[in-house]
């Protein structure tokens, strides 16, 4: 899911990820600035196997605000292992507010970059979320009712 922010992509990802709880399915939900902490501390914690096993049996990930935060080529790469461990197998939901064009910014590694939209477009249903944020909207109809 991606397009500007206040669309609703966290809020529609949550759902789905609610509906495949009460479906029997098992879910996972977190942001990619965790998710790479996590990443991070199991390498240092020489966990990291266990963690991927974990990731992998999940049968949704919902990976939330991709883009807010850059990798450095570690960081972009342990991400890509991480993610690449479900491709082809799981289900897996990224929202993000950048459109594939603009992901260089944020992994600087290009083939790395090019290699991880590859696999998160293979089969995928893209999602363009555009509009207004609700957040603005809602804000702006608080305050004419103020008026």
């Amino acid at each position: 899911m991606y397009g500007n922010p206040g669309t609703g992509k966290t809020h529609i990802a949550i759902g789905l990820g609610i509906k495949a709880c009460m479906e029997g399915f098992s879910v996972y939900f977190t942001t990619v600035p965790h998710l790479l902490t996590q990443i991070r501390e199991a390498k240092t914690d020489k966990t990291l196997q266990l963690l991927e096993g974990r990731f992998r049996k999940y049968d949704l990930v919902v990976c939330d605000e991709m883009g807010y935060v850059g990798f450095d080529k570690e960081g972009a790469e342990l991400l890509f292992n991480m993610i690449s461990t479900r491709t082809g197998t799981r289900a897996t939901i990224i929202t993000t507010n950048l459109p594939f064009t603009r992901w260089e910014e944020i992994i600087k590694e290009k083939v790395l970059c090019s290699a991880l939209v590859d696999r998160l477009c293979h089969k995928a249903f893209m999602v363009n979320m555009t509009g207004q944020s609700y957040r603005v909207r809602e804000t702006q109809k608080m305050l004419k009712n103020l008026e």
